[in-house]
Parts: C-alpha cells; structure tokens; sequence
C-alpha cells in the first residue's frame, strides 16, 4: 500500500495474512504532514513495524515470524519502507478439547455440536475460525433456550518452540428457559384466538428469540397490523419462565384501492379491489375485485375463514365472473371455489412453506374456439400441494418452488363431459460464482378424457406462449390447430425455460434466456416452439420488475416481443 511521499512494501506474504499485515503497517496521523514524511516518526513507525507484524500474523497460527525492515530513499525523494517477513513454522493444533456441564449436558443438538467442532488435531490454528465457532456454539445454546449460557473455560495454550496448540473449551449451561404467559395489547378488536395463530411457540415452550422473530414476520405478513412489538425480559423470569407481552397496532381494515397499469399478456390494466380484513371482528376476510383490460374483464368477491390453528391454513368461498377475449379464443365463466387449504409444515416459517387443500368448484363456460360455439358446465372436485422455499422474499439467491393439480369431473356430478386431468409447476434458482444466478422453470399438464376433445371448454384446454410460458410467442397462441388454422388448445403441455442473470449492484439485473414448450394431443404431434432473449431485472422494496425482450427462434420469418412482469419472491 503507498501514502505518497511514503511508500511501504510487504514482501514474503499473501493472502489473507498479507492483507492483515497491510491493515497492521498503515502509517499513522502526523508521519506524513503536507506531503513531507516526518523522519522521526517514521523512524519510530519502523521500530514498532516487526511486532505489529507479529500481532497481525499470530490470528493465522504464525507465531514466531521473521521480520527485517529497512528505509530506503528514492532519487524522486520518497520514502520506501521495505518490510520482509519470513513467517515461520505455522502452529498446528495439537489437542481440542470441548465439553459441556450444567442442565443441558445431555442435550443432544449441544452434543453434536462438540462431535463437529470445526476445529480439528492437525489444523492450523486460525484465531478468527475459532472464535466463530465459539460463537455458534454459544448461539446454539440460547437457541434452545439456555440464556445464562457461558464459557468458563476458554483457552488457547500456544508452544511456539513445537509449533503446537491446544484448545480447551467447556461452555456451563445454566437452566433452560421457558415461555411463561403470552399476553395481548393494542388490538381489542382481534379475538385472541385469531392472533395467537401468528404465534411460532406457545406458553410452556422452549424459549427462543428466533421464534419470536418469526412470530413478529407472521404479524406483518398478515397486513392487518401496522406495528408489532414482541417484548419478553428475562429479568421478569419466574422459575425460569419468561412472560411475553405483544403489542400490537392494527392497520386500517378497511382498504379500497384503485389502480392502473400494463401486462404484456392482457395489455392496459385498470382495477379496483375492496378488503375488509376484519369482517364481523374476527379475524375473517372479505374481498371484492375488478379488473378490466382489453383482453380480460373479471369481477370477484371472495370469503375466508382463517384457521386458529396457524397462519397459513384457511378456508376459503369465492364467486367470479370472467369475460377473456383473446386470439385463440372468447370465453365468458361463472365459477364458484369453495377450498379447504392446511399448513403440512405443522407450524409457517419464514422462506418455507408446504400446503395442502382440497377444493370444489362449479363452472359455467360458454365459448367460441375456432369454429365452434358451445358451453359447458363442470363440477369439479380437486386436490392442491404445493411447497415453495425462499432465503428473501424481494431478491432470492437460492429458493425453489413447485406445484401439483389433480382435477376432473364426472357425468354422474352433473357436468357435461369427463376427464382427469393432472398439471404441475416448478422453479428453481442457485447462485454461481461472480454474482450470476441461474434459474430453471418447468410446467407440464396432461389430460386423461373418456368424451371427444371437442367437449372440453377452453379454461381446461392447454396452450403456451407468453410472459410465464414461452417467451418470444403471443399469450396462449401455441397449441394444436383446426383444419382452417385456429389455435384451438390441446390435451397436454411441456414447458422448459433456463435462465442466466448477473446482478449488477444492489437493485439491478442483467439477464439472458431460452424457453421451449408447446401444448400438443399425442407425443408424436409434439412440436416444441422455441424462443430466446434478454432482459433487465429491477428489484425494489414492493417487490420485482421484469423487462424482456425475446426472439422466435427456428421459423422461417421470426417475430420479436417485449415481455413485462410485476411480482415478489420467485
């Protein structure tokens, strides 16, 4: 490093060490004063040099280095200090030894954790591994609710004639903590039952701030609260018990919203939303929607019934009216959903999720696809899972997330024609080196039918192409063809997409990618279409934008479209 007119180089080391040392040797206030080096003090700098070098190398197990200095003047006039250093025999470790004592001596999670200290016989000593592992250690404790947890031995005995350490470690419990009692302020207005499903423990359990940190996400995620305070203070402990107060400050629950804005897939969009988040003062939701593009007009109005058993399970009723105008085809539904949606995680955590539900729904659909003009009434019944796992919620670095639909109807239900039908989805994302991530995204749908084809509406049918299908193609214009040309849908799907993206920055995304699907009715008529591009990625506070600009590819006159997408997690 150089702090002209003083230059100092370090020679004999790399790495790590050798930016700690550089860190160690950085002049000090007043050596150099208006760039004239004050010969005394560098005099005295070089003096302290070697054993500052010792100081910064000794965190690395290099104990006994070398170290030679000498000043030199050039011909220019600047000062070089030359520092040489040869590091020695590094210290190994020769002994580890861990134990635990106190209440929790039989914990088993404390017990694996001395089974794999990271610092083994035979290891270099590295001061900063060491201390990272103390810290884990400790951590893991108060994580099971050990709060009094401390070292009482912590010791690192260093032979530098042998080159040789050991280590001596015995963490004492103390007692376990408990929840106490759990109390609410702040929102009369939510029945305590519904509040306590945001709750990741209960009175009695193990205590843990990570589950109250979780418990105050489950608050916010909720959007009926505006502010949450979870305060437990161990000093009000009785028999090891810590009483919890949560204060809470309820949002508004009565929301009307009015807004505008573009889908590549549907054009213009204007819509409006109502939510009462408290319905009768218990916790209950009830929604109404409206939106309104060229391609899609939709007005719905929805029921649920939160279970107090956690915060993702529910009940659900909705009622919708659909008008979709698009160049495949002109539908218009009535449906109802009734779905009974459980946690299979047995309690939410944040990133992870796994639901489960059966549902019902009924649906009256009159359409016209290519050349025909029908309708069609369904009743079906239907089984969901899905599983979504995610490390941020805005900007993910390693997250996945699938989906599986079983649905089908009978005549003997009432419906109009019979057929099963199994759909799925799924993506992935993992972080590579230099900031590049790479995402994968699969969707596939078969469909198993006793009547002809020609039975099945078009919200059951299968098509591709589009901003969440392939990218380069129309919404929904891919898939078989009558005979005068008209895309008219098919029995099954296959959708692939592979993705590239180099963050640039904080809220930037630069990104490349190639997608290939298509519906078809046999593997034999399968006619994978094929498009690729690139595009920007911006990622704020409310979640992401997503800019791409995608190309056909392998068809004698490629078309070019620009894809835009609103959204949050993966």
């Amino acid at each position: 490093m150089a702090a002209e007119p003083l230059q100092i180089v370090i020679e004999g080391l790399e790495g790590d060490v050798l930016e700690n040392v550089e860190t160690a040797l950085v002049p000090p206030t007043g050596l150099v004063r208006e760039d004239k080096v004050e010969v005394p003090w560098l005099e005295r700098f070089e003096r302290e040099a070697p054993e500052r070098v010792r100081q910064a190398m000794e965190p690395f197990g290099y104990y006994s280095p070398q170290v030679e200095t000498s000043v030199e003047v050039t011909e220019e006039g600047t000062y070089v200090m030359k520092v040489n250093v040869d590091p020695g025999q590094r210290v190994h470790i020769a002994e580890v030894h861990v134990k635990i004592q106190g209440p929790g001596i039989n914990e088993p999670a404390l017990n694996a954790f001395v089974t794999g200290f990271p610092l083994k016989v035979g290891d270099p000593l590295l001061h900063t591994k060491y201390e990272e592992a103390k810290g884990a250690f400790l951590g893991r404790c108060v994580d099971l609710g050990y709060l009094d947890a401390a070292f009482s031995v912590h010791e690192i005995r260093v032979s530098k004639a042998k080159a040789r350490a050991s280590l001596a470690l015995v963490l004492d419990t103390g007692s376990q903590f408990r929840f106490g009692e759990i109390t609410f302020g702040g929102a009369p207005e939510y029945p305590e039952s519904f509040l306590r499903r945001h709750l990741e423990f209960q009175s009695g359990g193990i205590f843990s701030y990570k589950k109250m940190n979780l418990s105050s996400i489950n608050f916010a995620r909720s959007d009926r609260f505006a502010e949450v305070y979870i305060n437990a203070d161990k000093a009000l402990a009785r028999d090891f018990f810590v009483p919890v107060k949560i204060t809470l400050k309820p949002s508004d629950p009565k929301r009307f919203r009015v807004g505008g804005g573009y889908q590549t897939d549907y054009g213009p969009i204007f819509s409006s939303k109502y939510q009462d988040v408290n319905f009768l003062y218990r916790g209950h939701e009830v929604n109404a929607e409206l939106n309104v593009s060229p391609r899609l007009q939709g007005l719905g109005v929805g029921y649920t019934w939160p279970a107090t058993t956690d915060f993702l399970s529910k009940t659900s009723l909705s009622l919708k009216g659909q008008h979709e105008n698009i160049p495949s085809y002109d539908s218009r539904t009535i449906s109802s959903l009734i779905e009974y949606t459980r946690n299979l995680l047995g309690a939410p955590v944040f990133g992870r999720e796994r639901l489960g539900s059966g549902y019902l729904q009924l649906q009256g659909e009159s359409y016209t696809i290519g050349e025909e003009d029908s309708r069609s009434w369904l009743v079906m019944p239907g089984v969901r899972f899905s599983e979504r796992h995610y490390d941020d919620l805005v900007r993910p670095r390693r997250a996945f997330n699938y989906s599986l639909d079983l649905r089908g109807t009978h005549r003997a239900l009432g419906s109009d024609t019979e057929f099963l039908q199994f759909t799925g989805y799924g993506k992935m994302l993992f972080p590579l080196p230099y900031r590049f991530s790479l995402s994968m995204r699969g969707q596939f749908g078969t469909t198993l039918q006793g009547d002809s084809f020609e039975s099945l509406p078009p919200s059951v049918r299968f098509f591709a192409g589009g901003d969440n299908s392939v990218r380069g193609y129309d919404y929904k214009s891919l898939g078989p063809r009558d005979d005068q040309g008209n895309v008219v849908g098919g029995k099954h799907l296959l959708v692939g997409s592979v993705e590239i993206e180099k963050a640039i920055g904080k809220v930037f995304g630069l990104a490349a990618f190639y997608d290939v699907g298509n519906a078809f009715d046999n593997v034999n008529e399968m006619n994978l279409q094929q498009g690729a591009g690139i595009g920007i990625r911006l990622y704020a506070p409310f979640g992401y934008l997503r800019f791409d600009f995608a190309r056909q590819l392998n068809v004698r006159d490629p078309d070019y479209r620009i894809h835009f997408a609103v959204g949050i997690g993966l």
